[in-house]
């Protein structure tokens, strides 16, 4: 069973808030989509997203969360008036494409942001914005893949000191399923609840640590 990071009744809401709010921070106020995302990693709205907060997934335009993040980061610069354009840019797919992706795989963005920049979702823009956003979501989980090379379960597991076989007889859970999530040919997001639990009973450690967020 699949895990989203909120209601799926916020996603239209918050695809289209974190679109203004990438497109308003690099068209209007003129920062670097980069420098902008990072000061949004580390003020507090990133983590509201991500939990699907409906006062920032739904209460607040993206022009509000600029402001506030502008303020939260210290910097004084001079208000702009709101302004959500009707032509969307690609700051704007950027910003809808990526608050899909995080409610899609409940992935941080700080943990999607260490992979892939904004600016390379911008340079993806060409090839992707006019797909299905599914396309976009299996780019990125190769990406993912690349940059994070050790799963969470395959990383507890050794740090444990046990076998994918010492770990199966304890748990229950078959060996193959274990190197299949291992070798991320399955995955463990989608697995049965109890199997997962299983496993983080004998490594120690909570269900939600073994997940690929």
């Amino acid at each position: 069973m699949r895990i989203y990071a909120y209601d799926a009744d916020y996603l239209d809401s918050a695809q289209k808030i974190m679109g203004d709010m990438l497109d308003f921070a690099v068209n209007s106020y003129g920062f670097d989509a980069d420098d902008f995302f990072s000061m949004f990693l580390v003020s507090d709205v990133a983590e509201q997203i991500e939990h699907g907060n409906p006062a920032y997934v739904a209460g607040k335009t993206g022009c509000e969360l600029v402001k506030e993040i502008i303020c939260k980061s210290g910097l004084v610069r001079e208000e702009i008036p709101d302004e959500m354009y009707l032509d969307k840019s690609p700051e704007y797919w950027a910003g809808w494409a990526l608050a899909f992706y995080q409610w899609y795989t409940s992935k941080s963005f700080q943990r999607i942001h260490r992979a892939v920049s904004v600016r390379d979702v911008l340079l993806m823009y060409p090839a992707f914005h006019e797909m299905d956003i599914m396309q976009f979501v299996d780019e990125m989980e190769e990406r993912m893949k690349a940059c994070y090379t050790q799963t969470n379960l395959k990383r507890i597991r050794l740090s444990r000191g046990l076998s994918q076989r010492e770990l199966a007889e304890l748990s229950g859970v078959p060996v193959r399923q274990i190197q299949l999530w291992e070798q991320r040919q399955r995955n463990i997001n989608s697995a049965q609840a109890l199997s997962v639990a299983r496993l983080g009973r004998v490594l120690g450690c909570g269900s939600e640590d073994l997940l690929e967020i």
